[in-house]
Order: structure tokens, then sequence, then C-alpha cells
């Protein structure tokens, strides 16, 4: 549709662009760097962020970032976790067949970690979604780092969540989960200067050879927004359409008020 109109060769602002592709904002850069960090030292670490802040796509780049051979990423996300379920996840990722009925799953579980991590296959295991974890579940989370009496890890531990994560984990209950922590990042929205270098980016990478929004238009966009990618990408991809249906070759600060208006009146 609109893609001919501003001569992209793609749908811009695609939620699968490529990890090659991805926009190297400062703030992602810094927090795939400590997760890197988090790795070598086989830490127990914590990122949060606001719904679409890019928590998603960091964990993705990190993933991308480590070498199959020496590492074994471990990738769960299911809210209503309980421990053997949990367990019964990581040994199926592992490769075991499910344990039977009677079987202790955590055991098991714990002895294919041990033996990946001596066979030179650190094990990387991400928990996302925590901030819907159960107390009980985030006490398996530190668990996973104390196998064997504090002496040293065979793994990363990683939870990532929205921001009710870190506020949970700031209550006394908590605390020995807390004091564990190694590492905990917080993904806030881009700058501005960012945000408008990640609309020319994803814009460059669908085939732009021009500029389409202007720099008044973008300088709203990083307002309306605060910096949220996702949030951008709706929104440009509105104006984009709107741009399109009123053939305007340059997106200005009105067509991008016009986009805002109609997600205000969609969410009233």
């Amino acid at each position: 549709m609109f893609e001919s109109f501003y001569g992209l060769e793609r749908t811009p602002f695609p939620r699968d662009i490529a990890t090659g592709n991805l926009f190297a904002a400062p703030e992602h850069q810094e927090a795939l760097a400590r997760l890197q960090y988090l790795v070598r030292i086989r830490g127990f670490g914590m990122l949060t962020g606001a719904v679409g802040s890019g928590k998603s796509t960091t964990i993705r780049a990190l993933h991308q970032s480590l070498d199959p051979a020496r590492y074994r990423f471990l990738y769960v996300s299911r809210s209503e976790l309980a421990p053997r379920s949990f367990y019964r996840e990581l040994a199926r990722q592992l490769g075991l067949a499910p344990a039977h009925q009677g079987a202790d799953a955590k055991q098991q579980a714990s002895e294919a970690l041990w033996a990946a991590y001596q066979q030179q296959k650190q094990p990387v295991v991400v928990v996302d979604e925590a901030h819907l974890l159960s107390a009980t579940m985030l006490e398996e989370a530190r668990f996973l780092t104390n196998f064997a009496m504090d002496s040293t890890s065979p793994m990363t531990v990683l939870l990532v969540g929205q921001p009710e994560l870190r506020h949970r984990l700031a209550l006394k209950s908590f605390d020995a989960i807390r004091q564990r922590l190694q590492l905990h990042y917080h993904l806030a929205g881009l700058a501005p200067e960012d945000s408008a270098a990640y609309v020319r980016h994803q814009l460059a990478v669908a085939g732009a050879a021009r500029p389409i929004f202007s720099d008044e238009a973008l300088r709203l966009l990083a307002q309306v927004t605060q910096g949220i990618p996702r949030s951008i990408n709706n929104l440009a991809t509105a104006a984009l359409l709107g741009g399109y249906m009123e053939q305007k070759p340059i997106l200005d600060e009105q067509s991008v008020r016009r986009a805002a208006a109609e997600f205000d009146d969609a969410a009233s």
C-alpha cells in the first residue's frame, strides 16, 4: 500500500527484523554488553523495562551473540510456571525425555545442567515474563544459582520482566533474592535523538532513499511515544498510512498528530 508510494522495498518496522538489521541504540547496546558480562561470570541478573521497550530484542541479540558450541541457551516464558513444570521444561530443552510421574524433575534438570557445564557448554537460563511468577517460582530461580553452596554456579540465570518485577523484589520478603542479583538493568525509552535515528534506520532498512519524516515530526513522535520502540513502530506506521491516503510525500507534525489522535480515539 504505502510502501511503493514512499519508495520502500518492504514494510518498515517489522517485529521479525533480522538481528543484523537491529538499530544499535546506545541503551540497548549497553544492556547487551552487561548481559554478556553476566554470562561470562555465570551470574544471576534481572532485565526490566516497560512493554515494548526492547527487552525481547535485547534477549534475541544476546542469544545471537553466544557461540552455540560453548553455550546452551534455555528460554522459558510461561507465567503459570510451577517448580515441577519449570524443571521439566529445562530438562526438555536439554534434550532429556520427560520424567515419569514419580520422578524428581528438579534433580533430573539439575544433573543435566551440571553435565552441560562439565561438557564445556555453559547453560544460560532466561526466564521471561518474570513479573508474573509466583513467589515460589522466584525462589526457585534463586536456588538455581546455589548449586554448590555458594562456591560456584554452572550457569547464568536471567529474569526478564516489566517494571513490576523490580518493585516486587524491592519488598522485604524478597531480600534473599535481591541480594543475590549481580546485575540489574532497566530499559527506559530512547532519547529523542535516538528515537529519530531509530525511525530513519528502520526506513533505510526498508529501502528508503530519502527522508520521509520531517525533523519536527520526528521530535513529536519521540515525545508522544516517550521513546518506546514498539510505540514508535505503531505510530510511525499509522502516520505513513495516513500520509499515503493524503498523498503527502513528507510527513510533518500534523501527520504525527493525526495518527496519535487515532490511537487516543481507539483507547477511549
